[in-house]
């Protein structure tokens, strides 16, 4: 699985799956990764397709297995290049929200990978 970490104008970007996986009903735009594609690839094809943004990526963050999922996710930084968050694919998503560092715990309240929570620290403080 590939995730996108998308900051911009001092918010992250989350999507809320229709169908709660588990916890898990808030996340970073993600999903498999096809046949020929990298991680960093599939991040930014996902965030097009979940919420409707161009991105590009700035770094690769890491990977681990994901808690609630069990998946095995490779997270990478991104940031925008074109367009407005929508929901692009209203079957599998409910919503988009652009969320502030303080707010993320509500949206997500068993905490992030660490080296996500570091990279969001870094660039959402004012």
């Amino acid at each position: 699985m590939a995730g996108a970490v998308v900051a911009h104008q001092g918010r992250v970007l989350l999507v809320r799956r229709r169908v709660p996986e588990g916890r898990l009903s808030w996340q970073f735009p993600a999903g498999k990764v096809e046949p020929g594609e990298s991680f960093e690839q599939a991040a930014v094809r996902e965030t097009k397709e979940e919420a409707g943004l161009d991105v590009v990526v700035v770094a690769r963050l890491g990977e681990r297995v994901h808690p609630i999922t069990g998946r095995t996710v490779s997270y990478t930084a991104c940031e925008v290049a074109d367009g407005t968050a929508c929901v692009a694919n209203a079957d599998e998503f409910a919503e988009i929200a652009w969320v502030t560092l303080a707010e993320i715990p509500w949206y997500i309240p068993y905490g992030l990978f660490e080296p996500v929570q570091r990279h969001l620290e870094a660039v959402l403080r004012p």
